[in-house]
């Protein structure tokens, strides 16, 4: 699996239209917080219970038409989720996936907060909220 910083991993989209973007967070997360524009959220997991979404892999496979050779980029708050998410696709026969290092929200700070040192908001990067 490749490992994008936000800012490679927009070019890399860029260059591959093709490409499917995955935002794997919470729907909550996704609706509230904001996302990136583009990314389509397929949670990999959710509340209440913060279970692992048995459905994930054959969602992505059905946006992606089937097709394991169209590459997905999978991003989460801060890559974790994301990492796990994407070694589930590979695990299933994904043949290019690309996890976002720091996803959304970046790492925490000193004070606990999200997106003051990394991240996709952090580096400036097109996202919205609904």
């Amino acid at each position: 699996m490749k490992q994008l910083q936000p800012r490679e991993a927009y070019a890399y989209l860029q260059q591959n239209p093709e490409a499917l973007f995955i935002d794997c967070r919470s729907e909550m997360e996704y609706l509230f917080v904001g996302h990136p524009v583009g990314a389509i959220h397929v949670a990999w997991n959710d509340g209440p219970d913060w279970e692992v979404n048995p459905h994930f892999v054959a969602d992505v496979k059905k946006l992606a038409g089937n097709g394991l050779e169209r590459p997905v980029v999978v991003i989460c708050r801060s890559g974790q989720r994301s990492l796990a998410a994407g070694e589930a696709l590979e695990a299933a026969g994904f043949t290019e996936v690309v996890n976002v290092v720091h996803g959304f929200e970046g790492e925490l700070d000193e004070q606990h907060h999200r997106s003051s040192r990394s991240g996709w908001r952090h580096d400036g990067l097109p996202w919205e909220q609904s």
